[in-house]
């Protein structure tokens, strides 16, 4: 089990095409539309030893019972690696982290590029439990195929992005809040902040911030924030250059909230309700 983030999901439900094209005009390179055997299909920006996933439903499959996740518009997976998802299983239920199911699932996907199938891009997951996570998922992933994924020629983006930084949620009380993840992984990697608390995986900084707290991390009106609701909120990536970024940004047009020489953000509308970030 590690503390490593694998992806970050957000939810885009029936918006699949719309998505796409938001995060290109950020500057991402996705993949072709994926489709899961589960039913569900996605866009994937990939970066260095993690990803960005757009995770939605094409309009035929919507009915299809328990397809639909059932969280709010945007930010709402924060997923973890494993190399033996049976072996979180036992560790998780070890430290009594309530888990969905009887155990680890698998799925797959057929990959193609330039219209050549390459085979089957398979997974192995485990969820903890739904009500222990208000508006979103947390789970493990394990990669059967992961060479199906890392692909060089999605991981050179307009943008420079290099990997993610930052997951953010937005809570009252982050100190509860993160009791799942002290639960799970133990407390060294947590400490306290002025607005909230910060859990460092890896290279990748989870926050748990209250609604001043994410005002201020991002340099927004506290009023772009919303407030008496707990859920993820805000995305952050890595990049190689934030002036790059801020020219790519101008060309298309793309509005910003905040940016200096630290930060560049960008407004929600225009990444699917996500607080979407550059560093």
């Amino acid at each position: 089990m590690s503390e490593r983030i694998d992806h970050v999901v957000i939810h885009v439900e029936q918006e699949l095409d719309q998505a796409a094209d938001q995060y290109t005009r950020l500057g991402f390179t996705l993949t072709p539309r994926g489709h899961h055997s589960k039913g569900t299909s996605n866009h994937l920006a990939i970066f260095g030893d993690d990803y960005l996933e757009l995770l939605g439903v094409e309009p035929h499959n919507a009915s299809k019972p328990g397809i639909q996740w059932e969280h709010p518009h945007g930010l709402a997976g924060l997923v973890f690696k494993t190399s033996d998802a049976d072996q979180t299983w036992a560790a998780l239920s070890a430290r009594e982290v309530a888990l969905d199911g009887d155990g680890p699932g698998a799925f797959h996907r057929p990959v193609e590029v330039d219209g050549q199938y390459l085979g089957d891009a398979r997974f192995c997951t485990l969820r903890i439990a739904a009500d222990l996570v208000p508006n979103g998922r947390v789970f493990f992933c394990e990669h059967g195929t992961p060479e199906l994924v890392w692909r060089s020629q999605w991981q050179q983006h307009a943008n420079g992005a290099t990997g993610l930084a930052e997951y953010v949620y937005v809570t009252p009380d982050p100190v509860r809040s993160v009791a799942l993840l002290r639960q799970a992984f133990g407390a060294e990697a947590i400490s306290e902040h002025p607005h909230g608390v910060r859990f460092q995986a890896g290279p990748t900084a989870v926050w748990y911030l209250r609604p001043e707290g994410v005002a201020a991390h991002y340099g927004i009106a506290l009023s772009a924030v919303p407030h008496h609701i707990e859920r993820a909120i805000g995305l952050t990536i890595k990049v190689a250059s934030l002036d790059r970024v801020g020219r790519l940004l101008t060309e298309r047009s793309v509005s910003v909230l905040h940016a200096d020489a630290k930060r560049i953000v960008v407004a929600p509308a225009l990444a699917q309700d996500v607080i979407f970030s550059f560093v």
